[in-house]
């Protein structure tokens, strides 16, 4: 089977966020930076303790179907980048999917060439006080 060109797969751990001894490795995600949400099996999300928060939220993947999904709160681990974001709860057939929003929260972007996650570097911050008051002339 030949590769898509850019798509690549990654492992991650996944972690309940109120008690992170129960956590699962989670093989083959799929790299997938337009897709907004991670999505994990929802065995794997049950397994742990993660809890479904939001039921019935819909979705719509990259075929233009749209899907029902409960979504919950998990810890996503990649070495030693880590987020806690909202997870869909997968259902047999769906993908596993690593989405922008984790990517972003453990600072990683994707290298398309090496096809690999790396560090997205320095993040934007915002000015202080003292330096906004000289642009825009305040006290």
């Amino acid at each position: 089977m030949r590769k898509r060109m850019g798509t690549f797969y990654t492992n991650c751990r996944v972690e309940n966020q109120v008690d992170r001894k129960k956590s699962a490795e989670v093989p083959k995600m799929l790299v997938d930076t337009g897709a907004e949400f991670t999505r994990i099996n929802a065995e794997t999300l049950k397994k742990i303790g993660v809890k479904r928060e939001k039921k019935d939220y819909t979705f719509v993947v990259a075929n233009g179907q749209q899907i029902t999904r409960a979504v919950g709160f998990a810890i996503i681990r990649i070495s030693d980048a880590l987020t806690t974001d909202e997870v869909i709860f997968g259902e047999p057939g769906d993908l596993q999917i690593l989405g922008a929003r984790s990517l972003e929260g453990m600072n990683l972007r994707v290298d398309s060439r090496a096809k690999k996650l790396v560090d997205g570097g320095p993040i934007l911050a915002a000015f202080c006080k003292r330096a906004l008051a000289h642009h825009f002339d305040t006290k």
